[in-house]
Order: C-alpha cells, then sequence, then structure tokens
C-alpha cells in the first residue's frame, strides 16, 4: 500500500496527522473544524457558517488531492449538540450532489478546540471513479 499526503498549505507544526491521504482511488480526508486559514481564527457563534466552514476545509483538501465534494461517498460530521442536527442538514444539503455521500452524524461531549461540528470524509478520485 502506498499513502500520500494531502495539504493546502504549510503542515500544522502542533498536528501529528495529515490533512488528507490518497492511497489507491481514494482520499481520506481528517476531520475538519471551522478554522478560516484566511483569517487564521476559528469560527463560533455561528452555527451555519461553522458548518460551511468545515465543508469548505473539507472540499479545500479535495481539491488539493484532485478531487471534489461530488465524489464524496462517506461523511462523518461531529455534533457538539445534536439539536443542531436540523440546520446542518440545511446547509450540508447545499454542498453535495443529487446522490449524497452516505453519512453518520455523532453527538460528542466536547470537539478539539471547543468547536460545535467537525466533518471528516472520504472521497473517490475521478479518474478511477
Amino acid at each position: 500500500m502506498t499513502k500520500q499526503a494531502v495539504h493546502t498549505g504549510a503542515p500544522v507544526a502542533s498536528a501529528p496527522y495529515s490533512p488528507g491521504i490518497i492511497t489507491g482511488n481514494l482520499v481520506f480526508v481528517s476531520g475538519q473544524v471551522p478554522y478560516d486559514p484566511e483569517t487564521g481564527q476559528i469560527v463560533r457563534h455561528d452555527f451555519d457558517a461553522a458548518v460551511r466552514q468545515c465543508i469548505t476545509n473539507v472540499e479545500r483538501i479535495l481539491k488539493a488531492a484532485g478531487t471534489d465534494l461530488e465524489h464524496c461517498v462517506k461523511v462523518v460530521v461531529f455534533l457538539a449538540d445534536m439539536d443542531n442536527f436540523d440546520r446542518l442538514n440545511q446547509i450540508y444539503n447545499q454542498y453535495f450532489g443529487a446522490v449524497k455521500p452516505a453519512r453518520s452524524c455523532i453527538q460528542v461531549a466536547r470537539l478539539p478546540l471547543d468547536v460545535d461540528v467537525e466533518i471528516e470524509a472520504i472521497a473517490v478520485l475521478p479518474e478511477q471513479a
């Protein structure tokens, strides 16, 4: 098995993981929190904007790997509060194509950096889809 790390910029020195990994025809995207790389800030106090930022971060890594959201086959969403499930779905629906990826959504007691949402994904590389 070969694997290749996917980065969208300089690796974060304190993070002991790769943002994405390509192996075979699959891209695995690590959980993305609502960190805005443009401002260097975490999106807080606006759940809808936080979900959008997480998906944008996933998309950025997928594009760096040579694929996109349309080629996602599995998504896992971690929520700090399941009361946000309906709001998550309203935003999530805007980003994925007609055939939505398989998805799990889990409420957790605490997420990294005390964010409200984290999203990870698996996608297929289009030339091998």
